[in-house]
């Protein structure tokens, strides 16, 4: 009688002989490697290194001054631009057309008149200071400029304030220097049926706003057209690697 024969195992059963066996740890646990192998895993480490040392000294870290640089050099550009309104505000009462008026009595009481109810020199008051402060504007944003090249929000934001700051200190100080604002007293020491100037005034106030808007569309024009451009990053180059052992 022959023996009866055992059935093969199934394919699915492994010994545990047969299992995955996670590597030893140590450059030397599987024997030695081939050069190729360590030469490509130094360039890698030596490519990691490299990209580390470029995000944390790259180009990002040279993008001009600090924040509070930039605040104190806003303040100190906002601070001068304003005070060119007392140049505009002087140059407004000098070459702003006078409005003619005249006194009279009516029964008893003094009132008074335009002399030229047709006459524009009222829209020529508004229209000089406009012009004017679209000229201060235009000579602010050009001069910050060529002291600033490298623009930013801080400086922007700094050369608005100071022309609108600048617009008001013109206004008042043409009012200021004008005619006195008390037109029945001006009336009555000029006497009945005689010509004095109308008190120097704004009428539209929209004029204002022609300081800072000027400045800064002419400011961002300049920067975008002249200003300095952003370097491109510098890639580290790379180390050389050697193909693989065949």
């Amino acid at each position: 009688m022959t023996a009866p024969l055992t059935p093969p195992p199934p394919p699915h059963e492994r010994s545990a002989q047969d299992a995955w066996q996670p590597p030893a740890a140590g450059p030397g646990a599987n024997g030695p490697q081939a050069p190729g192998s360590q030469h490509a895993e130094y360039a890698g480490h030596a490519e990691y290194a490299g990209h580390a040392e470029y995000a944390g000294h790259g180009w990002y870290g040279q993008d001009g001054p600090g924040m509070k640089t930039e605040v104190r050099e806003a303040a100190v550009i906002s601070l001068a631009v304003a005070l060119g309104g007392v140049l505009l505000g002087v140059l407004w009462w000098w070459l702003a057309p006078h409005v003619p008026l005249i006194g009279d009595v009516a029964e008893g009481n003094w009132v008074v008149y335009l002399k030229d109810t047709e006459g524009e020199q009222a829209v020529g008051v508004d229209g000089v200071f406009t012009l004017l402060a679209l000229g201060f504007g235009a000579v602010s944003a050009l001069v910050v400029f060529l002291l600033r090249r490298r623009g930013g929000v801080p400086l922007v934001v700094g050369l608005a304030v100071g022309g609108l700051l600048g617009s008001l200190l013109a206004w008042r100080l043409g009012v200021w220097l004008g005619p006195a604002e008390d037109v029945i007293a001006r009336a009555r020491e000029a006497g009945r049926g005689v010509t004095f100037s109308a008190p120097l005034k704004l009428g539209a106030k929209g004029a204002l706003l022609a300081w800072p808007l000027a400045a800064l569309v002419l400011h961002l024009g300049l920067t975008a057209l002249f200003g300095p451009r952003d370097p491109e990053p510098e890639i580290p180059e790379q180390p050389y690697q050697a193909p693989p052992a065949a």
